[in-house]
C-alpha cells in the first residue's frame, strides 16, 4: 500500500496565510494519498471563540478560515487531497457553511463536509455531566466546556467520503491520527500503530516548530530563509513510522536538534503521552537523519487509550485592562516608577495591580511586583510603562484605564505614546469525563446556512 502525505497548513489562530499553498503543491508533486491539516486551536483561542458565539450565533469558528482555505481549496479538491481541521471552534457547523459559501464563490462543486460533533458540554446536559466533577466554587458563572475528542470519528468521516473534515476541539495529533487510520484501516487496539502516527500528529500540530520556527537563536541555532519558512509534511508509513520533511523550495531546516526539541515539546512523561485513542511511548523511539531535510521517528510504542477524556471548563473570569506609557531620556526609570505609584496611590490599595517596565523587568516579574520592589533603579533611557488589572467589576477596569491616560498632563516628566486596551475573560479549569458521556458523531453538511 501507498504510504499517506499528511501536511499541515497551520499551527495556531493567527498564523501565516501563505504558507499551506506551497504545502499543497509539493504535495501534489510527490503524488502520493495526501492530507492537509489546520490546527488552529489552543485553549485561550477556543476560550474567544465561545464567547464570540455568545454574542453571534453565526460566528465562533477560526477568523481566518477564509485567508487559509481559498488559497488552496480548489488544488485539494482536484487532487484528492482530504482537509482536516479544528478550524470549526465552537461552531463548526457555521464553519462549514462559510467553506460551501467560498466552494460556490471559487465556482467549485459543493463540496463533501463532515463536522464532528459531541465535544460541546455547554448545554443544559453537558452542565449536568459536570456537575459533579467540579470544585464547589467553580459550579458558578459556568460559560462553557468542551472535551478533547479523538481521530476514529475523523476517520470514519474520511471513509464515507468526506473532501473536508472540520472538528470543534478534538486533540491536537487526532488531525493526523484520523486521516492515517482511514488510510490503513487501523484497529482501535493497534496501540503501537496508533501511537506511532500520533507522535507524527504531534510533530505536526505546531506547523513551523519543527521546521526551525520558534528555534532560531542566532549565532547559536541558526536557522536559513525563516523569513520564508517552509511548513511541514509527514510521510507515514504502514507501521505509524513516519518520515518529516518540508515544503520544496522554502526556508528552514528539518534535522535532528529541531525535531527533538518539536518531539519533546509539552511532553509531561515520556512514557505516557496521555490522547483520547492511545498512549504514547518514546521512550526507545529512533530520530535518524535520512536526507537532507528529512528526519524518520520509529520505534514508539503504544499503551491502551485512558478510560476517560479531558474537558476544559469555562466560566466568567471578570475583565482585564492594560494600559501603558512610555518614558524616555535621562532618569527615565525613575519616572515610570513614579507614574507607577501614582496609579497605585489613586486606585487605592484595594485594588490589585500589576506594573511591568518593559526594557529594565517584565517578563522575569511577578503580579504582586516584588522583583520589581526588589531591583533597585539603575540607567535605562528608554522605558515602557505597562500595568495592568483583573477585575470581576468593568468599571475598576475602565477606572484604571482613565488613570493611566491621565498620566499625560498630571503624571511626571516626558510620559507619552498612551495605548489601552480591556477585554472579557473566561477562566478555564480541566477535570476528566467518561468517554461515555461524550461521545463523538459526524454529519455532513452541504449547504450554506
Amino acid at each position: 500500500m501507498q504510504h499517506l502525505l499528511v501536511g499541515c497548513g497551520a499551527g495556531f489562530s493567527g498564523d501565516r496565510t501563505d504558507a499551506a499553498a506551497p504545502v499543497v503543491a509539493t504535495l501534489i508533486r510527490r503524488g502520493l494519498p495526501a492530507a492537509l491539516i489546520f490546527e488552529n486551536l489552543a485553549e485561550r483561542t477556543l476560550a474567544s471563540a465561545q464567547l464570540v458565539k455568545r454574542r453571534d450565533p453565526g460566528a465562533g469558528y477560526e477568523p481566518q478560515l477564509d485567508a487559509q482555505l481559498r488559497p488552496v481549496l480548489a488544488d485539494c479538491l482536484a487532487h484528492g487531497i482530504a482537509i482536516v481541521s479544528n478550524m470549526g471552534a465552537a461552531n463548526p457547523r457555521a464553519a462549514a457553511a462559510h467553506v460551501v459559501r467560498i466552494a460556490a464563490e471559487l465556482g467549485l462543486p459543493a463540496p463533501r463536509i463532515a463536522v464532528i460533533e459531541g465535544d460541546d458540554l455547554s448545554d443544559e446536559r453537558g452542565a449536568a455531566v459536570l456537575a459533579g466533577l467540579l470544585p464547589q466554587g467553580r459550579r458558578h458563572g459556568f460559560v462553557s466546556a468542551n472535551v478533547y475528542q479523538g481521530a476514529f470519528e475523523i476517520a470514519q468521516a474520511l471513509r464515507e467520503g468526506a473532501q473536508l473534515v472540520i472538528t470543534g476541539r478534538v486533540a491536537d495529533p487526532a488531525l493526523v491520527l484520523g486521516p492515517a487510520i482511514a488510510h490503513y484501516g487501523w484497529q482501535p487496539n493497534e496501540w503501537d500503530r496508533l501511537a506511532g502516527a500520533t507522535m507524527a500528529g504531534h510533530l505536526l500540530e505546531c506547523s513551523a516548530q519543527v521546521t526551525g520556527g520558534y528555534f532560531a537563536d542566532p549565532g547559536f541555532k541558526d536557522v536559513p530563509g525563516l523569513e520564508r519558512v517552509g511548513y511541514p509534511i509527514a510521510e507515514i508509513e504502514p507501521d505509524g513510522s513516519c518520515t518529516v520533511s518540508k515544503a520544496e523550495g522554502t526556508g528552514g531546516r528539518v534535522d535532528l536538534p529541531v525535531v527533538k526539541e518539536q518531539l519533546l515539546y509539552e511532553i509531561h512523561d515520556p512514557a505516557a503521552y496521555l490522547t483520547p485513542d492511545v498512549v504514547a511511548d518514546i521512550t526507545q523511539a529512533t530520530l535518524a537523519q535520512v536526507g537532507p531535510d528529512l528526519v524518520r521517528l520509529s520505534g514508539v510504542r503504544g499503551h491502551p487509550r485512558p478510560a476517560t477524556l479531558k474537558a476544559l471548563v469555562y466560566y466568567e473570569g471578570g475583565w482585564l485592562g492594560e494600559a501603558e506609557i512610555s518614558y524616555a531620556g535621562p532618569n527615565a526609570q525613575a519616572r515610570a516608577r513614579l507614574a507607577a505609584q501614582i496609579v497605585r496611590a489613586r486606585m487605592g490599595p484595594q485594588v490589585e495591580l500589576r506594573a511591568d517596565l518593559i526594557g529594565v523587568l517584565s517578563l522575569f516579574n511577578d503580579d504582586a511586583g516584588r522583583a520589581l520592589s526588589e531591583q533597585a533603579p539603575g540607567a535605562c533611557d528608554d522605558v515602557r510603562l505597562r500595568l495592568a488589572i483583573r477585575h470581576a467589576d468593568e468599571r475598576e477596569v475602565d477606572r484604571l484605564l482613565r488613570e493611566v491616560t491621565a498620566l499625560w498632563l498630571c503624571g511626571p516628566a516626558g510620559g507619552g505614546g498612551v495605548r489601552t486596551a480591556k477585554r472579557q475573560r473566561l477562566s478555564n479549569l480541566a477535570c476528566l469525563v467518561p468517554r461515555e458521556d461524550a461521545p463523538a458523531r459526524h454529519v455532513f453538511v452541504e449547504h450554506a446556512a
